[in-house]
């Protein structure tokens, strides 16, 4: 096994970790966050949530089943670098098709092993989430340390328009040469549709969304019709669609101002389901705002209570900003749920249009099923609206 090139990792603090570089041969400058999950490296790493972000993965072996072409949440990686403790050397699964090394050097992306991240973690828990620099190439420490102090704060960052649609498209579920349908066991019907006969039209915002989010949406009883984030209302309007839907997607949802404009023109005409970026968008629509976190929520075991129902879930996570609950009041929405380590709002409804949304990922590509219900929500709304009961 040929000798690992070094790298290394500058924060803007001026901490320098020194590991071993596999992926590509580059040097990238991003916002340095972590993520809890045990597993599911490819689906993080191909989130476009992730644009502009380097990820530090707290999980200690990384790789170890490699990459397979239809686990895959976008095209491409869409993280701009990898930070792990071990990087496994041996690659064993019968679906992998590539090593997670091979896959981030095809598309150009840096990676970082041996490295001690747990203390990584702990500092930016401590210390919130910063800038930083990962190079795996020949680079100083001083240099390394400018480069991440001189990289721009994604507080205030439009990073939407570099992972949306370029036009709007259906979306179809047998497509997988373009869209890596689901992996379905044989002999199974795991990941096969099960929705209902009839079927509504929804108009999907892709902000930078996971694929598995279109892929619920088919199997919950939707056909889609996916629109860039660029879209105004107007051109949803016509459509005609039953219902809008608004995707995750990375950067500062406070300067997305043509996309809170779109949806305040789309809020009282259709049923609205928002996730992630889309729950922000919601907020912005509805006159809330939003706020940086610390660190940020990511991973697959965040705990989030409803407070309607009482119910507690373990929802998958990926963001750095959050709704101000006292911000809401003033445009008719509730909060429905929070996060229960830190009380931050993970859910909201409006008081009298059909409109909801929640702040985790209810895909849950990779993590758990326990939101999988909010889908089923979305098409009874609909099918309500429809029979004019709201």
């Amino acid at each position: 096994m040929p000798t690992a090139k070094p790298a290394l990792l500058a924060l803007e603090d001026g901490s320098v970790y020194h590991g071993r570089a596999f992926g590509a041969d580059a040097t990238i400058a991003g916002e340095c966050v972590f993520n809890t999950s045990m597993t599911g490296y490819q689906e993080i790493v191909t989130d476009p949530s992730y644009f502009g972000q380097i990820v530090t993965l707290t999980a200690p072996m990384i790789g170890n089943y490699g990459v397979n072409a239809e686990d895959t949440e976008a095209a491409a990686p869409r993280a701009s670098g990898l930070v792990v403790r071990e990087l496994s050397p041996v690659v064993s699964n019968w679906r992998a098709t590539s090593s997670l090394g091979d896959y981030l050097r095809k598309y150009g992306i840096p990676g970082i092993s041996d490295i001690d991240t747990r203390a990584l973690t702990k500092k930016l828990r401590v210390d919130g989430a910063m800038k930083c620099c990962l190079s795996t190439l020949p680079m100083s420490e001083a240099d390394a340390v400018a480069r991440a102090r001189g990289w721009h704060d994604m507080a205030g960052s439009d990073y939407v328009k570099d992972t949306t649609c370029a036009e709007p498209y259906f979306w179809r579920a047998d497509d997988a040469s373009r869209f890596n349908a689901p992996y379905v066991p044989p002999g199974t019907t795991l990941g096969l549709p099960h929705a209902p006969a009839k079927r509504f039209t929804v108009a999907a915002f892709d902000f930078g969304a996971k694929y598995s989010i279109f892929r619920k949406l088919i199997n919950h009883g939707f056909d889609v019709k996916v629109f860039p984030a660029t879209a105004t209302a107007e051109e949803v309007r016509e459509h005609a669609p039953d219902g809008v839907f608004l995707s995750n997607g990375p950067g500062d949802p406070a300067a997305l101002a043509y996309i809170h404009k779109t949806v305040s023109g789309l809020v009282p005409h259709y049923p609205i389901f928002g996730i992630c970026l889309g729950h922000q968008m919601i907020t912005h629509a509805l006159g809330g705002t939003t706020f940086k976190l610390k660190f940020g929520h990511r991973g697959g075991n965040q705990p989030v209570k409803n407070l309607e129902t009482g119910k507690v879930s373990i929802t998958a996570q990926n963001h750095g900003f959050a709704t101000d609950p006292a911000s809401l009041e003033k445009g008719g929405a509730v909060v429905t749920e929070i996060n229960l380590n830190d009380n931050t709002v993970e859910g909201l409804r409006h008081k009298a249009l059909p409109i909801f949304s929640v702040q985790y990922h209810p895909e849950a590509a990779p993590g758990p099923n326990d939101a999988d219900p909010l889908f089923a929500d979305f098409y009874r709304l609909i099918e309500a609206r429809q029979a004019g009961k709201i």
